[in-house]
């Protein structure tokens, strides 16, 4: 007989431990629900990039005096720069310069390293296309300014850092 009341008792053991941790388990569930949601709706909401991000890559022709210092620095030396040398002034006279961002690996070194700041980082980062060939900008579309996540009315902008509530 006491075989099974020890049983009983095993059993009993076992179901209030699982009552337990069934409990436990649900508290941490109700406690997630007060949280803000993590993920946003792409493309009526977007986040603020940080001030350092390193986006698509701005140009700006006039300055550039065709060094092919960012092609020097570049790791896999991909800006491509065509130029051609006056003879009567005795400089390089740019005639091409582009980037594939299909390649680029976004390190910034052109950028750091370009002795006119002709080179820029911008906010962009919806490079996204169906043709891998739609992403080698020419110096036209390089020299194009993003419309800034900011000015844009139509979206609604949420800030990178999450919101935490702070407690007084």
């Amino acid at each position: 007989m006491f075989p099974m009341v020890t049983g009983f008792m095993n059993y009993g053991q076992q179901t209030i431990r699982a009552a337990r941790y069934i409990g436990q388990s649900f508290m941490i569930t109700l406690s997630h629900a007060n949280r803000f949601p993590v993920t946003i709706q792409y493309p009526y909401e977007k986040l603020i990039t940080s001030e350092r991000f390193r986006g698509r890559i701005h140009f700006e022709f006039d300055k550039c005096i065709a060094c092919e210092v960012c092609v020097r620095v570049c790791p896999i030396d991909l800006p491509v720069v065509d130029w051609k040398l006056e003879t009567d002034i005795r400089k390089k006279r740019l005639l091409n310069y582009s980037i594939d961002f299909g390649i680029c690996i976004f390190c910034g070194n052109c950028v750091e390293y370009c002795p006119t700041n002709c080179l820029s980082m911008t906010e962009e980062y919806e490079l996204s296309t169906y043709d891998r060939h739609e992403l080698n900008y020419n110096q036209i579309a390089l020299g194009r300014l993003p419309m800034s996540v900011i000015d844009d009315y139509t979206i609604r902008t949420i800030l990178n850092s999450p919101q935490i509530k702070k407690k007084p």
